[in-house]
């Protein structure tokens, strides 16, 4: 992992390299609903952990891009937030994120998996299927299906209400026939220059992938409404050759959240702290310094001046 802040620094859009004739690139959007396994696709398809992956749904609150360079080509993958009704304005903003992925996309990958119900949020699924792009259906975690017969049987449904759309049937988490659908994707690539830099990883900072690392141990530690109560911010990113120093901020909505994170004697707030150091030390590669604290923004998911302040609303 040593180096891969590097990876993460976008330098430009308008990259100089010499680009050679033929050079495809474009942008794939991963939609579809929460905790089909859009996440652990995209780091698939990627290479590299880019998206918070828990048995959790809605764990992905924005946009978030991972690239993937050859000499060949550039594929600009987007991870979106699952499909969902919103009871907040939190969700409207992720239902944002998703509806516009829609809109500005090469390629769009719907996925689903083999035990969702192919009318859940139809009016969504209604616009897929106007797309005039190509649309490629991933169907995943087949690895669950019992025999042909079924998986012949969700084929068939899903053909039936997309009938536009390439049908690829995967497990994400087994790896299989994840490269077929990589292989398809390239082959649809338009004739383009790339768009970001050929040594560029994804379009995020470094200290967005901070925030993302202690969200995902907020998600595992904690039951219920807590972790999606929370939101993280990086107050501090202090790096110097041989560490790094980061102090972070999560909010919550209520007092009695506060403690709840925090924990009796600040057990589990030091054991979350303990976990998010050790997992940033390797995507950075070298030693961190992590303080964590904790502070009460009553109702921010429904505050649009609190919504905007952490980048959900522009």
């Amino acid at each position: 992992m040593e180096g891969l802040k590097n990876k993460i620094e976008v330098d430009s859009l308008m990259p100089e390299e010499k680009v050679t004739e033929g050079h495809r690139a474009g942008f794939v959007n991963i939609v579809g609903n929460p905790n089909v396994g859009k996440s652990t696709l995209m780091n698939d398809l990627v290479g590299e952990r880019i998206s918070i992956i828990t048995s959790k749904a809605q764990t992905t609150r924005h946009r978030i891009m991972g690239i993937v360079n050859t000499p060949e080509y550039q594929i600009v993958y987007s991870d979106t937030p699952g499909v969902l009704k919103p009871k907040y304005k939190l969700q409207e903003s992720m239902l944002g994120f998703s509806e516009g992925a829609l809109t500005d996309a090469d390629i769009l990958l719907y996925v689903t998996d083999v035990v969702e119900d192919p009318e859940k949020n139809a009016d969504f699924l209604d616009r897929v299927a106007k797309e005039k792009i190509p649309v490629l259906l991933v169907i995943n975690k087949i690895d669950l299906v019992k025999g042909n017969e079924q998986l012949e049987e969700i084929v068939a449904n899903w053909k039936k209400r997309l009938p536009n759309a390439e049908i690829f049937p995967t497990s994400a988490t087994e790896n299989f026939n994840v490269d077929n659908l990589k292989a398809r994707i390239v082959e649809l690539l338009p004739e383009s220059a790339p768009f970001f830099g050929k040594d560029a990883l994804t379009d995020k900072p470094a200290r967005f992938f901070v925030t993302e690392i202690i969200r995902e141990k907020l998600l595992l530690n904690y039951d219920k409404e807590i972790p999606y109560s929370t939101e993280v911010i990086v107050e501090k990113f202090d790096e110097k050759e041989g560490a790094i120093h980061i102090m972070a901020v999560i909010y919550v909505e209520r007092d009695s959240q506060k403690g709840i994170i925090i924990g009796k004697g600040g057990e589990k707030i030091k054991k979350v702290g303990i976990s998010a150091r050790q997992d940033i030390e390797k995507f950075f590669g070298k030693k961190v310094f992590l303080e964590l604290f904790v502070k009460v923004e009553k109702d921010w998911r429904n505050r649009d001046a609190k919504l905007r302040q952490f980048g959900y609303i522009e």
